[in-house]
């Protein structure tokens, strides 16, 4: 039960320095962060799409706190569109956004959020691609939801997640499975109370099959966001039983974790994207991922031990 301990220890400021300052830090985190910079993302990108692979991009960062910082990240999605769009790289690269990086928790943050996240789905539908939302804790899903529809007024391909775990997750998903719709399904990963979520593993995994299955039976376009080869096979079959065509739905997995699954899947001719993350402001994305998979702990702590 180290997730929900690790998951506590991302909102921890003593956790976030003394994981900083650890020697190995940057070995592993650089596994799941593509760069701080466009600079550097940018020829990610590019190989990804060289190799078949679509992307989402996520500027990582959550712990704002001023509308000034709200308004900062915005302009970084701004700044990352005009550069796509210099390269062509427009309908390769969607991105991902949580929208407590516009000041979804801040006073007034409904509509700040909402203001913030505007101008990047209208400059992303400019270059030809779109934005997903990404779901954060369960205490800020209605705002989500209710953004999430206000954007799609005007621009109908912006996508949101919907997390299994979460027990208001198969009436979510039931109201989303509409035609023009895009929703990715995840297991979820923030710490939950037993009053709104799953807490055993097989339930979650179980309620990931009957919302795929859903989604998959719905006239929306699911993206399949997991890394585990039985739940990938399950979603196989679900879209195979929906008389979906491969290019009817998609595969979603993170940068740096079963990078040969990435190829394998776009071989046979999914459509395949990779969640990639990149900035300065790291340290509560890359706690979740070594929540998420107890391997990705242990590779932390090897390199510890061994740069130490």
């Amino acid at each position: 039960m180290l997730g929900p301990v690790i998951l506590a220890a991302s909102r921890s400021d003593k956790m976030r320095r003394f994981v900083s300052a650890a020697p190995g830090t940057k070995q592993v985190v650089d596994r799941f962060i593509a760069g701080e910079t466009v600079d550097q993302v940018v020829p990610i990108v590019e190989d990804a799409a060289d190799k078949g692979l679509e992307v989402t991009l996520d500027v990582v960062g959550e712990d704002i706190t001023t509308p000034a910082q709200a308004e900062a990240a915005r302009d970084a999605y701004l700044e990352l569109i005009e550069r796509l769009k210099d390269l062509g790289l427009g309908t390769r690269a969607e991105m991902s956004v949580k929208l407590s990086m516009f000041g979804q928790s801040l006073e007034g943050g409904h509509e700040l959020a909402l203001a913030n996240v505007r101008p990047v789905v209208e400059a992303a539908a400019a270059i030809g691609t779109t934005v997903t939302l990404d779901a954060e804790d369960h205490t800020t899903l209605d705002s989500m939801f209710a953004i999430h529809e206000e954007l799609r007024k005007d621009y109908p391909e912006t996508g949101c997640v919907i997390q299994s775990y979460l027990f208001r997750t198969e009436d979510d998903a039931r109201r989303l499975a509409a035609a023009g719709s895009r929703v990715r399904i995840v297991k979820g990963a923030y710490k939950e109370p037993a009053t709104v979520a799953h807490q055993d593993k097989a339930e979650i995994d179980k309620a990931y099959v009957r919302v795929t299955r859903i989604l998959m039976e719905g006239e929306g376009y699911p993206m399949i966001g997991s890394h585990d080869p039985r739940l990938i096979a399950i979603a196989q079959e679900l879209g195979r039983q929906a008389g979906r065509k491969l290019d009817e739905y998609e595969f979603q997995m993170l940068y740096g974790i079963r990078s040969d699954e990435h190829l394998r899947l776009a071989a046979e001719g999914h459509r395949m994207r990779v969640y990639t993350a990149y900035g300065t402001d790291w340290y509560g994305y890359f706690m979740r991922r070594l929540a998420e998979k107890p391997a990705n702990l242990l590779f932390f702590g090897r390199s510890i031990l061994t740069k130490g």
